[in-house]
């Protein structure tokens, strides 16, 4: 054995931000050089995705996860002792020849993006590098600091549906660095804070941090953020802008879509012509899951209406499946996809799906999960692969900030020259969106 091979593999129970017990792996190498990865886990989730094996069952809610550590300290542990894990691409196919399931229901999604990532963790800190700047090594990238996509008001399945649409974020590409995109933020959170309180509609916070809030329809949601931008002292549509995940799979049912806040049901032409007004209306520049995961004429009709305008990104349509995206590509459906590690299950399934959107011509976001811990190991996937943009929830609870904040710590590395915004604005596809749209 060499000393980059694996010598043990150990998964325990530990806890998410939900209070959930989720799978945590370490792994170690035989010259005592040491990995560690934890899995998230998701509400909104496509019916494509990798599964998380939970136990069921009365105790705990059913979210156990002692199956899926029995599977890593018993078959995954047998399997990957004496692979060398600076050969990712061979330990995730040695995980994948345990499961063949197309939705890893045997080991679970959990144990297997843990181990994964615990791996790359590993080889990074054999190899003495920062986990980013051996993604980009590995995989021949040249990286950059992500523009962040940052909730301000949470809904759907993060908020207990008391609004429909499950993100309304902000994104800043007319900042300089990182920082300025904090510091933005911080003021439009806060302005959006004071707003709630005063009107009597905030009732704390959603899942991923964002304000969790009472509203009367969605669009009053929209108005409200317009009002936290103007009141945070930025011009939305400046270099402030809005990003909006609709997660429309959670409310389509039999082809239709039932807004519950609104009392009413839209079908697929309906639904496009109501967010075709949002976009025309609202300073918006990406857009999430407009229509439903299976709606595949609607998500293709939608891109070819507004595809020219907004990133129209697949999450739940696409689940960080690099065929998805090649057959997304062919159907002329959305322009972007999300990156969810623990969707593919494995670093090479998610890294395959990154390099199908870049084929296609799509942009990719990274993004983290509702159910997330202290884990930072997307900041480094979303600079070392130079995926361009973050996602990772509000900037609020020590989970969320933890990826940000690690952001800011590699941009101290690399310098700001690195920040893919920056003035200026009009120059970018966001801005070339946005003109004239501002209310």
């Amino acid at each position: 054995m060499t000393k980059s091979n694996i010598s043990s593999l150990i998964g325990r129970r530990v806890w998410d931000s939900r209070g959930n017990p989720t799978v945590e792996v370490t792994v170690i190498l035989q010259n005592g050089t040491l990995g560690r990865a934890i899995a998230p886990a998701g509400a909104s989730r496509g019916k494509r995705e990798a599964v998380d094996l939970r136990d069921g069952g009365k105790r705990l809610g059913g979210m156990d996860v002692q199956k899926a550590l029995r599977g890593i300290n018993t078959h995954i542990s047998a399997a990957l002792i004496g692979m060398d894990a600076l050969a990712q691409i061979e330990v995730d196919n040695a995980l994948l020849e345990l499961d063949d399931t197309p939705l890893k229901s045997e080991l679970g999604g959990n144990a297997t993006i843990a181990t994964s990532l615990a791996v790359l963790h590993a080889a990074a800190a054999y190899n003495n590098q920062p986990l980013w700047r051996h993604i980009a090594t590995s995989y021949n990238r040249s990286p950059t600091i992500p523009l962040p996509e940052i909730q301000i008001f949470g809904g759907g399945a993060h908020a207990g549906r008391r609004v429909d649409i499950q993100d309304f974020m902000v994104m800043v590409p007319g900042a300089e660095s990182f920082d300025e995109v904090m510091e933005v933020t911080s003021e439009i959170y806060r302005a959006a804070g004071a707003i709630m309180m005063q009107k009597g509609h905030s009732v704390g916070v959603a899942d991923e941090g964002g304000w969790w809030p009472v509203f009367d329809s969605n669009e009053e949601a929209l108005e409200t953020l317009v009002s936290a931008i103007e009141a945070a002292g930025e011009k939305p549509g400046d270099r402030v802008v809005i990003s909006l995940d609709i997660a429309a799979s959670e409310f389509e049912e039999n082809g239709k879509y039932r807004l519950a806040l609104e009392d009413r049901t839209l079908d697929t032409d309906e639904m496009i012509e109501m967010l075709g007004g949002w976009l025309k209306n609202y300073p918006i520049a990406s857009i999430e899951d407009p229509l439903a995961e299976d709606d595949v004429a609607g998500m293709a009709a939608f891109t070819a209406a507004f595809g020219d305008q907004v990133q129209i990104i697949g999450d739940d349509y696409l689940v960080t499946n690099a065929k998805l995206v090649e057959e997304a590509a062919s159907q002329k459906a959305c322009n972007a996809v999300l990156i969810k590690v623990n969707q593919a299950g494995t670093v090479t399934e998610a890294v395959n799906a990154f390099a199908a959107a870049e084929n296609a011509g799509y942009r990719s976001v990274v993004s983290a999960r509702s159910g997330e811990t202290e884990d930072v190991s997307i900041s480094h996937l979303a600079v070392g692969l130079n995926s361009g943009q973050l996602k990772v929830g509000s900037f609020t609870r020590s989970e969320r900030m933890a990826k940000w904040n690690e952001c800011l710590r590699i941009q101290d590395e690399l310098g700001a020259v690195a920040f893919v915004g920056g003035s200026p604005l009009s120059a970018t596809w966001w801005g070339k969106a946005q003109q004239g749209k501002t209310k």
